[in-house]
């Protein structure tokens, strides 16, 4: 027998019976259409979890909690290197041997027929929001989820509402529109083909939902109207902000006539050339609405009015002149070739974008006043008016590595202008704090007579207490005079501060003919460079502490150093710890900063200073360093209690160190300071003639030094605080008393030669001569 044909059912028929059934279910406006449910199997059992699983209504089940866990302790400790392992461990222990289901929440979106795992509510909104410190601090991310927000008219303030969701801006929401979804929406209101009719609160809710399923979300579908517009701004708790972006006329004057009466600020965004009302009326209650610009209109007088006859006063409040011209040219299109008032995509996101980031400011306190913005991009992005139209010259390389050339050699034996001034070029080439070069030398020829006075222009105030890196540098200037002098065969007498009537005259020093030798080759002296490059620990060296504890003994100091991996890893810390303080201060940040030179060009132009190059920073630490050169940058972080990043480079450099020394001189006088830099320079030419790299690290000495005697003049109570206890676990390592100078602490390393060397001043520029005597200022520059 031949099987019986089957018969399909016709499928226009089974379509429309299909859609019918769809349309009424998207249609529903109970609560299990657009609001989730929420599972705590710790709190709720698993009776309604288990009902909502027979019912067959969830299509799927997603559970990424061990992600969210992971990714949780990651955040919590971003400084920290996590092995998988340890991070898996770690992520887990959040359970506390319960069930991984019982932790967190079970969200039903009845929408997407989906069932999604999540976190506890605090650690949800910890982690969601992760991402926005520190432009928004913990605590202002705290204040902001307390706040409730209306919004009135959900296509910008459908983006705005959704933008305001994800920046975790808002807690408790109210949104009102009385329209459905239409297919001529979906040009600028985020939505799907599948969400065609459905309510627009529906639509925004279900949205901001799916971002955050703990907010407090109340629909107003049937919209604002003259008898319950005060139940939507006070009903449940005042609101904090109301973002109007209806189409009604009437309505928007009726809702700012209210939140003038209950003080309520209001935003609008008209997605028009970006422009943003801000009517603070919780600061100004006798404000008039849309800032005067209608004054005689009020909301009783529009009710009912036809459209034509409110252009009038739509025209008065956008102000026409000010209006895009395409804007201006749909105005008497609409009712003939337009239906309504066009609106585009970009500018309804640009719109939701900036009511959101002036809500964030607003709520938090920050300054925002009333009045009319434009965020237009016809006019930002417009020719003339953007940056780099041509690209910037790459900068060509800094002076290199090489050693500062010489006058020529003068004859040995003869006490000259010639040889004063080689004996000068030598000495210039002595380290200073910051590169200052804090010196002008003058040759005085009758009395044979070189003058070293100090140039307080080239001081750094906040950086250097009572001038002591001053005369630090004084005293290697002074050890590299009497070098030269004795490489000519010329004897050196120097005098410090001879004159009590000038103390600008640090030191002069007199030269006669007589036999005399250098302790260490003239090119050494040239060769003497800071060198900040970052390598591999290795060894000192057998034999190369003693002898550099000899070099700094014979001028009057003591060398300490440390060399253990526990010390330098203490140090380490402790340096950056210093770094950190000192550049989050903002006098010694200014002094800091305006030492620097920061391309090849300003270092060729201003050959004092430090050229970024000299601090051998990778192209990350650059590109951070620049940014941090503006103070309005630490000042940020200072608020936060941010800036740890400022320790790493210390802690790097000192990671790589053979050792870290300091050099302390008996007393805490000028004298002390000037014989410390005498046993500096020593130390130094010493290393560098056995091919050891320097690098001084001297934040902190100096920070201790203006604690301790200055009374923290320049700090305020908590650098106090942190620096006496940094001072505590400092004296750990160095066993300094409170009657010695700390000269100088440094890193001594085994690492290639450096890229850059500091500039040094002409000397034209730091030396001059005159046939006169005495201690006068003549051709002093």
């Amino acid at each position: 027998m031949p099987q019986e044909a089957h018969v399909s059912e016709d499928p226009r028929g089974r379509l429309r019976r299909l859609a019918d059934r769809g349309t009424d279910h998207a249609d529903s406006a109970d609560a299990a259409g657009w609001r989730p449910t929420l599972f705590r199997l710790d709190r709720n059992g698993t009776d309604g979890l288990t009902a909502l699983l027979d019912s067959g209504a969830v299509r799927r089940v997603h559970d990424r909690l061990a992600d969210q866990l992971r990714a949780l302790v990651a955040t919590r400790r971003p400084a920290d290197r996590h092995p998988a392992a340890e991070l898996e461990r770690r992520a887990w222990a959040f359970l506390v041997g319960r069930h991984p289901a019982d932790h967190g929440t079970w969200v039903w979106y009845p929408w997407s027929g989906t069932l999604v795992h999540t976190l506890p509510e605090a650690e949800y909104r910890e982690l969601r929001t992760a991402r926005n410190r520190h432009k928004i601090t913990t605590t202002e991310q705290r204040r902001l989820a307390g706040t409730r927000i209306g919004v009135v008219g959900l296509s910008v303030g459908n983006a705005a509402a959704v933008t305001l969701a994800l920046e975790g801006i808002g807690g408790a929401f109210k949104i009102a529109d009385l329209d459905r979804l239409e297919l001529s929406n979906l040009n600028r209101i985020r939505g799907r083909l599948a969400d065609l009719g459905a309510e627009k609160t529906v639509l925004a809710a279900r949205q901001m939902f799916d971002v955050d399923p703990y907010l407090e979300i109340e629909r107003w579908a049937g919209g604002i109207r003259p008898e319950n517009v005060d139940e939507f701004l006070l009903g449940g708790g005042k609101l904090d902000l109301v973002v109007e972006e209806c189409d009604d006329l009437h309505l928007k004057v009726l809702i700012r006539e209210r939140a003038r009466a209950h003080r309520i600020p209001v935003l609008m965004d008209t997605s028009d050339r970006g422009m943003l009302d801000v009517e603070r009326f919780d600061l100004e209650p006798d404000r008039p609405v849309f800032h005067g610009l209608a004054p005689s209109v009020r909301a009783a007088d529009l009710c009912g009015l036809a459209a034509p006859d409110k252009i009038p006063f739509m025209l008065a409040i956008l102000d026409e002149e000010r209006l895009s011209t395409r804007a201006a040219a749909c105005l008497p299109e609409v009712g003939h070739t337009l239906e309504t008032w066009p609106q585009l995509a970009s500018g309804v996101a640009l719109g939701g974008a900036v009511v959101a980031d002036t809500a964030r400011r607003l709520l938090l306190g920050e300054p925002v006043p009333s009045g009319r913005y434009y965020v237009d991009p016809d006019a930002l992005v417009a020719p003339g008016a953007g940056l780099h139209h041509t690209p910037p010259t790459v900068p060509t390389a800094t002076a290199g590595s090489d050693a500062p050339a010489l006058p020529p050699e003068p004859r040995r034996g003869a006490v000259c202008a010639e040889a004063a001034r080689w004996i000068a070029a030598v000495g210039t080439l002595a380290p200073s704090a910051h590169n200052a070069q804090p010196w002008s030398l003058t040759w005085r020829g009758d009395a044979a007579r070189l003058e070293c006075r100090h140039d307080p222009a080239r001081d750094l105030p906040s950086l250097d207490f009572e001038h002591g890196a001053t005369w630090v540098a004084f005293g290697a200037l002074a050890e590299n005079l009497e070098l030269a002098s004795a490489h000519l065969g010329l004897r050196a007498d120097t005098r410090t501060w001879p004159d009590p009537d000038d103390p600008a005259l640090v030191c002069t020093v007199t030269l006669t003919p007589g036999p005399a030798s250098p302790r260490v080759p003239i090119e050494v002296v040239g060769r003497r460079a800071t060198n900040r490059r970052r390598g591999p620990r290795r060894p000192l060296g057998a034999g190369l502490a003693p002898l550099l504890e000899a070099a700094c003994a014979e001028a009057g100091g003591r060398l300490r150093l440390l060399a253990a991996e526990p010390e330098l890893a203490e140090i380490g810390a402790l340096i950056g710890a210093g770094d950190r303080l000192s550049l989050l201060n903002e006098p010694m940040h200014r002094d800091a900063m305006a030492g620097y030179r920061w391309t090849p060009e300003e270092a060729r132009a201003r050959p004092y200073g430090l050229d970024l190059a000299t601090a051998e920073l990778t192209g990350a630490e650059q590109a951070v360093f620049r940014v941090l050169r503006q103070w309005r940058v630490m000042a940020c972080l200072s608020e936060f209690g941010g800036g740890r990043a400022l320790e790493d480079l210390a802690r790097s450099s000192v990671a790589g160190a053979s050792a870290v020394g300091l050099i302390t001189v008996p007393g805490t006088a000028r004298e002390s300071y000037l014989r410390g830099g005498r046993a500096m320079q020593r130390l130094w030419l010493a290393a560098t003639a056995h091919d050891v790299a320097l690098q001084p690290m001297t934040a902190l000495p100096y920070l201790f030094a203006r604690l301790e005697r200055g009374g923290g003049q320049g700090l305020d109570q908590g650098e106090r605080a942190s620096l006496r206890a940094l001072r505590t676990r400092y004296r750990r390592l160095f066993d300094t008393g409170t009657d010695e100078a700390e000269v100088l602490l440094f890193r001594l390393a085994h690492v290639a030669a450096p890229s850059a060397r500091s500039l040094r001043r002409p000397l034209d520029q730091a030396f001059s001569s005159s046939r006169g005597s005495g201690s006068g200022t003549a051709g002093w520059r």
